[in-house]
């Protein structure tokens, strides 16, 4: 095996790594209000984000076409008889990593944080090491990713607050109970509509960061279709790992930013749907996170008398804004490790450093998650009011507990 062969099944590994943290990081944008108003148990809500998002997988390609061609400037690499193959490879195995690392961080923090973001950031880091301002397409990153990323909570948080609105204005005469057990059963139907939307755009980016590194090892030519077999390998990658839950980040957006009825749950998950299946068929890679953050805090605004916690949501604003500059500085470092600036002479040598180290990594922030472990036994707990990250909430006892725990005394001490 020749020494680009060796780097591209080492890329081709770690982008399915990514999908598979994509799918747990994003199960949350699907599955989180279906779980919190009880519309569905945490791990069927799992299991049917898992089968929906390896169908919506197939449902097209144009995002993985943005994602190759309109992050990294092809034009900067000589690929006509291989002599930057193995830069560019490097570039995306560089950028993989640091789309990996802002997934597994902010999960820990069960922060629902975008894994677009994260995986745009690193590849713009790991492009501009390599090639300075030339290497990244700028033009196609403000156009596609920076104004949709703008844009998006916010016609999202909108859209949804009036739909809110609407629902509880029509059915305002329906007692709350019965209005709440009718509209779970919708929220099955909009929940699977996200979870297929969540498949159909996400799972294409790292499609397209797989065939990035074919083109780049010579093994595609950059106008032909995604290979059959890339599409059915994140397909199963990005439903692996939502079947592996994703439970910090799910309690989050399912307690912490608002506490959710059905009819609210309903209204987000149908204006997450729209949104993100609309910008997929237009090749649009939009956050799943930013949409359905921002359909979640519509319900909050639409409906009369709930209550945000803002607190929580500027908390999700700050990591969103610095997912790609963090994502871009985890690429760019891990660039230099793999090029040789750390004593690596062998640019082998140092792809294998770099996949080493993020192993370690992994392997770290995966050990302390469980020193506070969410799962689907906890993740509809009560959210403390005082808290504004699941760690914090979940350290803290119940009001209940603590009320059970004290000592009873007679009436009128």
């Amino acid at each position: 095996m020749t020494a680009t062969l060796l780097i591209l099944a080492i890329v081709v590994i770690t982008a399915l790594a990514f999908d598979f943290t994509n799918g747990f990081h994003d199960t949350a944008n699907a599955m989180a209000t279906s779980i919190a108003t009880g519309a569905l148990k945490p791990f069927v809500a799992v299991a049917i984000s898992a089968a929906l998002n390896l169908i919506g997988a197939f449902l097209s390609v144009n995002v993985a076409a943005t994602v190759a061609k309109g992050i990294v400037n092809l034009d900067s690499y000589d690929l006509s008889a291989g002599a930057d193959g193995e830069a560019l490879l490097i570039v995306v195995f560089t950028g993989l990593i640091g789309g990996i690392f802002w997934n597994l961080f902010t999960w820990l923090l069960g922060m629902p944080s975008s894994s677009s973001h994260a995986l745009f950031g690193g590849l713009i880091g790991a492009a501009f090491a390599a090639m300075g301002s030339g290497g990244v397409a700028w033009s196609s990153i403000v156009g596609k990713i920076v104004i949709p990323a703008l844009a998006s909570p916010v016609i999202a948080a909108l859209v949804s607050a009036c739909a809110t609105f609407l629902v509880y204005w029509v059915t305002n005469t329906i007692p709350s109970k019965v209005k709440n057990e009718h509209f779970r059963h919708g929220q099955i139907v909009t929940a699977c509509l996200v979870s297929l939307a969540h498949g159909a755009g996400d799972a294409q980016k790292t499609m397209g960061v797989i065939f990035l590194a074919l083109v780049a090892a010579g093994e595609a030519d950059s106008g032909q279709r995604i290979p059959t077999w890339v599409i059915f390998a994140c397909a199963i990658a990005i439903a692996a790992g939502t079947l592996s839950g994703g439970w910090r980040v799910i309690r989050t957006l399912g307690k912490g930013l608002v506490e959710i009825e059905s009819p609210q749950g309903m209204a987000a998950e149908a204006t997450s749907a729209a949104i993100i299946l609309t910008s997929a068929a237009g090749g649009m890679a939009l956050s799943t996170t930013h949409v359905s953050t921002g359909s979640i805090l519509g319900t909050g605004l639409g409906k009369r008398g709930a209550k945000v916690r803002w607190g929580v949501a500027m908390r999700m604003v700050s990591a969103w804004l610095i997912t790609l500059p963090c994502a871009a500085a985890v690429g760019f470092v891990s660039w230099w490790i793999a090029t040789g600036v750390s004593g690596v002479a062998n640019t082998t040598t140092g792809v294998i450093v770099d996949f080493i180290l993020l192993i370690a990594m992994a392997a770290i922030i995966v050990i302390r998650s469980q020193m506070n472990p969410i799962d689907a036994k906890n993740v509809n707990d009560d959210w403390d009011a005082d808290a504004e990250s699941v760690d914090s909430s979940m350290k803290k006892e119940p009001a209940a507990a603590k009320a059970a725990a004290q000592p009873a005394t007679a009436e009128g001490n």
